[in-house]
């Protein structure tokens, strides 16, 4: 089994946990329009570390997401839990960032494109807040 293979079933495996410890604490769904239709035998199939059948906006957007999920898991696995809070933040900060950055290069619709650059300004502030954590806090 290739990392990407590895690294998909574990951000899997990460996701859903933190999906059902977010409805049950927020009573949230994740919306079914947003779900895709790989997982129900879409016209998407894997070849490598690329999908076949995807747009420049969703390779970047999936590149972005491996990143964000291989440092996230590194993160969440520091023994100190305010320590795994901070480094796993981090990287979904970064993850966001990444996000947003793509829409500002593809997206068309003003509202979205707005909602990324105060994503961007946001995110980049709490890393810079998390990140000076990190250094102080952990020996």
């Amino acid at each position: 089994m290739n990392i990407f293979k590895k690294t998909l079933i574990a951000s899997s495996v990460l996701a859903a946990a933190v999906a059902v410890s977010t409805i049950a604490s927020a009573q949230m769904a994740y919306p079914d329009k947003c779900k895709s239709d790989m997982a129900s035998g879409g016209d998407m199939a894997m070849q490598g570390h690329q999908m076949s059948g995807m747009t420049n906006h969703q390779q970047e957007s999936m590149d972005g997401m491996k990143a964000m999920n291989m440092n996230m898991m590194q993160g969440m696995m520091k023994k100190d839990a305010d320590v795994s809070f901070a480094c796993g933040m981090i990287a979904h900060h970064m993850g966001a960032i990444s996000m947003a950055e793509v829409e500002l290069k593809h997206g068309d619709n003003p509202d979205l494109r707005a909602k990324a650059r105060k994503i961007i300004d946001d995110q980049t502030k709490e890393i810079k807040e998390l990140t000076a954590w990190v250094e102080k806090e952990v020996k």
